[in-house]
């Protein structure tokens, strides 16, 4: 049987952990955004604190020389998250460059990160490479997977929604927090504290930790290390002894930085309007908050499966880029009948689209509702974005108050 305790840390396992993601203000969104990230950000919200930010710092390492479409595109970019059901009472949405604690987190941790880390990313030799017309020769551009560790570190965050490709960046926060704490977690008297910090827990509680360690370090009993790591969060405790606790379960010093772990989600299935990957650079988007008549153009003139030429030639739905949309939007039902339809020639190809039309459009309804009042009143973004803002300044600061500390620098006078 369970202890009461642990069955109360179990039930709210969700409760201290937070998440964070952005997107650099790149205008109104697509279809292929919502499906990709948005729908889910609206899922994590309900079980996480959740920070979703404007990366316009870093809309600058690849646009510095046009920064006026930057401004320009905040507004309809954060309508959209609105109208995909991001609520700002759940959430805490913001503008990076309001937070300015982000490049100070930025700056310091340039100072004890190896210039190799951020030359070896992915990315960066990628786009270098996918985006030659532009010149990517320059530090900010180097930097930016640091300063995507300063915005994921700063808010403490448990979990980063990534796809795979983006993996490699949270793998490098975690070097970068690794690192940092091994550099400043070493304190002289960090065993005293140890022992203070494990007297001021419950019996229960302080044994739990003390089993878990051991497992962890004298068995490598992964499960025992990360049910002790959600245990710690969610102690009522202060934040410079959760930090010790945590380094001492590690075998280590004080963990003044959280390692993130990346929360896998899965890629959109959604493709664009000629079966390539939406994008408004290939003018195959679908925007979330288009014209309901600008759609169902758009999906009647989609091309289907070259075979069809005539309206009696049989077809093959996999080869048709509508039968993609039809597995996001349709039933199973719906989907057979497209499937016997189009191979026997029984209905045409703009009897197959109309189903997905009309899927879409009721869709994009609840996304014109949710976005309309915003639209009439754009001056409610601008608010909302401040007040998240400020908010999120405030969180960031409690972090930036340990790293100062940590790195020696005296405290802010106020």
């Amino acid at each position: 049987m369970q202890h009461p305790e642990h069955q109360n840390r179990l039930a709210a396992s969700h409760a201290s952990q937070s998440v964070l993601s952005g997107m650099r203000p790149t205008g109104a969104l697509h279809l292929g955004h919502y499906h990709g990230a948005l729908a889910n950000w609206v899922k994590l919200q309900e079980r996480y604190q959740s920070y979703f930010f404007v990366a316009d710092w870093h809309a600058l390492t690849t646009h510095y020389e046009s920064p006026e479409v930057i401004q320009k595109n905040i507004r309809e970019m954060v309508i959209d998250w609105l109208a995909a059901g991001i609520d700002p009472e759940r959430s805490v949405l913001f503008v990076q460059s309001q937070v300015p604690q982000h490049a100070e987190l930025h700056l310091l941790l340039s100072m004890c990160t190896p210039l190799s880390w951020l030359e070896r990313v992915p990315t960066y030799k990628d786009q270098q490479a996918n985006l030659s017309d532009k010149d990517l020769a320059t530090y900010g551009f180097l930097g930016y997977p640091l300063l995507q560790a300063a915005d994921i570190l700063i808010y403490a965050a448990s979990w980063v929604p990534v796809g795979e490709d983006q993996v490699p960046h949270v793998e490098l926060t975690r070097e970068v927090a690794r690192r940092f704490n091994h550099l400043f977690g070493r304190e002289a008297d960090f065993e005293q504290n140890i022992g203070q910090c494990l007297a001021a827990l419950s019996d229960f509680e302080g044994e739990a930790l003390k089993q878990a360690r051991t497992a962890w370090l004298e068995s490598g009993d992964l499960a025992a290390r990360d049910a002790a790591r959600l245990r710690l969060q969610q102690l009522a405790i202060e934040p410079a002894q959760r930090q010790r606790l945590a380094g001492w379960l590690e075998g280590g010093g004080r963990q003044w930085l959280l390692e993130p772990q990346p929360l896998l989600t899965q890629a959109s299935r959604l493709p664009g309007l000629d079966g390539r990957k939406m994008s408004k650079s290939y003018a195959n988007a679908i925007a979330m908050r288009d014209d309901p008549a600008q759609l169902e153009s758009k999906i009647r003139k989609m091309p289907t499966d070259p075979a069809r030429i005539r309206r009696h030639d049989p077809g093959d739905p996999e080869r048709c880029p509508v039968w993609d949309l039809h597995k996001v939007y349709c039933d199973q039902q719906t989907q057979h009948w497209v499937q016997a339809g189009c191979k026997s020639a029984a209905i045409g190809c703009i009897d197959c689209k109309k189903p997905v039309i009309e899927a879409v459009l009721q869709e994009q309804a609840l996304f014109h509702q949710r976005a309309e009042p915003f639209v009439k009143q754009p001056q409610r973004v601008d608010d909302m974005l401040h007040e998240g803002s400020k908010r999120a300044s405030q969180a960031a600061e409690q972090t930036m108050v340990q790293v100062r500390e940590a790195m020696g620098l005296l405290p802010r006078w106020s």
